[in-house]
């Protein structure tokens, strides 16, 4: 039987909240840094943050598939339910005492993304959507912006040299645009969401990296695809975009990249 997607976007609003405030615990607060296999870092933040989003999902949904980015996969293989979870997204920016790391939460019913939800817990700040239900930033409508040329853009991404290092793609739009920054990961793509930036490209991306971003674009009025134009939060790397300039960005990408 299918669950509301009301229902599973609250709980995704839920369980960001608390793990995002017992994240704030250990913010700014000399926590220890680990450094996992991938070279990446992780802390007791991000642990018990992600501790905490699990136990609320399973309480409420324990026939569940869970894809989580410190606890790996876990609950019922093959569930109508999947949830993907990034507990600190921008885990260098949580270190460093940036204030724009998020949690990310998004909810897959029947093998389709239906809600998302991504929250700032250092701004206070929460973006949810849900399919038919509207992209809310704060409980305000969030809308993409209507720039349509890279040259009123502002166009961002997570790391300038490894969007560089990918292809001149990025380098291409960024050199077009009125104003290119790194305000990156998923701080990024709500900006794009929330109509104060236009487009943002993450050259790589793993599923719980952009787990929520597919309905919140879309529901804003947008777009989240793969560089190739895929909607899907299931490959390789991703783009956040507006209606506008989402097919002025797949053009000037496969310019460079197609070319290969």
């Amino acid at each position: 039987m299918s669950i509301p997607i009301r229902d599973l976007m609250n709980t995704a609003i839920d369980a960001a909240y608390a793990g995002g405030r017992r994240a704030m615990a250990h913010y700014n607060n000399r926590v220890e840094v680990e450094i996992k296999d991938d070279g990446t870092p992780v802390t007791r933040a991000d642990r018990e943050s992600e501790e905490v989003i699990l136990n609320i999902i399973r309480s409420r949904y324990p026939q569940s598939a869970i894809v989580a980015e410190e606890s790996g996969r876990s609950g019922t293989e093959g569930a109508s339910l999947r949830w993907i979870i990034d507990p600190i997204d921008g885990t260098k920016t949580f270190i460093a005492g940036a204030p724009m790391w998020g949690v990310m939460i998004g909810v897959e019913q029947a093998g389709k993304t239906v809600a998302g939800v991504v929250y700032f817990p250092a701004l206070d700040d929460m973006v949810a959507a849900g399919n038919g239900l509207g992209c809310h930033w704060n409980g305000r409508i969030a809308r993409v912006s209507d720039v349509a040329d890279f040259s009123q853009a502002m166009v961002l991404t997570t790391d300038w040299q490894r969007a560089t290092r990918r292809s001149k793609a990025f380098e291409s739009i960024a050199s077009q645009a009125r104003v290119a920054r790194t305000w990156g990961d998923c701080y990024g793509h709500i900006l794009v969401a929330t109509g104060r930036a236009d487009v943002m490209l993450d050259p790589i991306l793993n599923p719980w990296d952009c787990g929520p971003l597919l309905p919140i674009m879309q529901e804003a009025g947008g777009h989240f695809t793969t560089w190739k134009g895929e909607p899907t939060v299931w490959g390789p790397d991703g783009i956040s975009v507006n209606a506008k300039l989402f097919q002025p960005t797949l053009d000037a990408i496969r310019a460079i990249e197609g070319a290969k």
